[in-house]
């Protein structure tokens, strides 16, 4: 079982406090103001590497987004939808100051699924550069969440969900130009495997009984990274000497032997998270790898 840092954690080293708002099972949300231009040592929230948030940035200052099939590069001022199952990666060094949102789907798991939404799916514009007006009008929305989230108001977590979604909407409706997209500076598949085992790490790092792997196959993998199967097979295949399912496979193995030695789940449990339908699937795959089934590798 992969470590994964937690809420607590990263609330603790970077911030120095846990917020009122980790509330348990309330799922999460958060908002940061971050002016470079006084501290570049400030921590970071758009580099927040949790594989379960979604994000929301309005950055000032040129950056570049490194996605598997494209690079998109903002000359000035942008808004910026992130999702934890796109993987990417980003250059925000010459950012001055921005606004950033972190939360995830559970914040809002009364209220639809977050990936319904164009700025939220593979293949969807991600970025768009803003007017000076936009800005404004955009600036406004991030600071009334600031002053909401500040408030002892006590539906205030239901006020900042509908200007979260405010802010979704006003990138669908608005004519907003979608940040130029310019050819990658770095070697394809050197790029396109870097994402994938970002996704393949984030996906299979299993930390909740609860929790299931949904993507298992080389297809799955390349839809979510919205390039052919074919492009990631040749890439992996050109960076690695492995096919997509091989590398899939031994991931999946290694959180398998993972979570039968370090976890007190049932081996039925084991099969579920990681995307079997049935237990025995699982254990004709354990077995297939390596020889034994998943009792009596747990038990030696």
């Amino acid at each position: 079982m992969a470590i994964i840092e937690t809420l607590e954690h990263f609330y603790r080293e970077r911030i120095g406090r846990t917020p009122e708002s980790l509330r348990p099972g309330a799922g999460h949300f958060n908002i940061f103001k971050t002016d470079y231009t006084i501290d570049r040592h400030l921590p970071d929230p758009a580099a927040y590497r949790r594989r379960d948030f979604y994000k929301i940035i309005l950055s000032h200052g040129k950056s570049e987004l490194h996605f598997a099939d494209k690079t998109v590069q903002v000359q000035q001022q942008a808004l910026i939808f992130l999702n934890p199952q796109i993987p990417y990666s980003a250059d925000l060094s010459a950012v001055n100051n921005s606004f950033c949102l972190v939360f995830n789907q559970h914040f809002f798991h009364r209220y639809g699924q977050l990936q319904e939404y164009p700025v939220y799916q593979p293949g969807g514009t991600h970025a768009f550069e803003l007017t000076s007006e936009q800005v404004t009008q955009v600036t406004h929305i991030f600071r009334r969440m600031l002053e909401e989230k500040a408030s002892s108001y006590v539906y205030k977590y239901d006020v900042l969900r509908n200007l979260v979604l405010e802010l979704i909407h006003f990138a669908l409706k608005t004519q907003l130009t979608a940040a130029v997209q310019v050819p990658p500076k770095r070697n394809a598949a050197e790029r396109i495997t870097t994402l994938f085992t970002t996704l393949l790490e984030r996906h299979y790092s299993i930390d909740d009984v609860a929790q299931q792997v949904t993507l298992r196959s080389a297809a799955d993998f390349a839809r979510h990274m919205n390039i052919h199967v074919n492009h990631l097979n040749r890439a992996l295949k050109a960076a690695t000497g492995q096919t997509t399912s091989q590398i899939i496979a031994e991931r999946c193995l290694l959180e398998a032997r993972t979570l039968l030695k370090q976890s007190h789940w049932t081996v039925a449990e084991i099969a579920y998270a990681l995307g079997f339908l049935e237990p025995a699937h699982f254990n004709a795959f354990f077995k297939k790898h390596t020889g034994t089934s998943p009792a009596k590798f747990r038990n030696v």
